[in-house]
């Protein structure tokens, strides 16, 4: 199965000039927890989540309407293609260590955005059948992958005598 077959292909973006109070707004409004960023020419050049808005916030000392999305995304972003076959983009999700990716042609424009939750409910049972899809070993493995960050810091858990 191909990307084109899970992606979201309604999605909304912002602008790397789009200040945090709106691109919060945004999400709060399409109850999403990221935004791809798309700069001039509608050419994918970052994400950012609600997370990096939190950080940016409480580590900066300035309103949200004050600061833009630019100024708390980084410059790299990986994404995948709609032909691209789904397991090849479940492994660059769980090298990147991300849940949700957009969806560019070859040209970088967005087409959409793969967003693991939507792969997950359309995930089957492994029955040992060789068929076509997600099995629910191949969302577990990609979900243990991303999350393996969060269990263990790298210096390893310490524990308060």
């Amino acid at each position: 199965m191909r990307v084109r077959d899970f992606m979201t292909k309604s999605v909304v973006f912002c602008r790397p000039d789009t200040n945090l109070a709106a691109a919060a707004a945004m999400m709060w409004d399409k109850d999403c927890g990221t935004l791809p960023v798309v700069g001039d020419g509608g050419r994918v050049t970052g994400m950012i989540t609600d997370r990096d808005i939190c950080v940016a916030l409480g580590t900066r000392n300035k309103l949200a309407s004050e600061l833009r999305v630019r100024d708390v995304t980084s410059g790299h972003t990986q994404a995948c293609h709609p032909d691209d076959e789904i397991h090849s983009a479940l492994k660059t999700m769980r090298e990147g260590q991300i849940r949700r990716l957009p969806v560019v042609n070859h040209a970088g424009n967005l087409e959409g955005i793969l967003c693991l939750d939507e792969v997950v409910l359309l995930a089957q049972h492994w029955d040992g059948a060789k068929r076509p899809g997600v099995s629910y070993e191949d969302v577990v493995n990609t979900l243990r992958a991303i999350c393996r960050r969060h269990t263990q810091p790298k210096g390893g858990w310490s524990r308060a005598a």
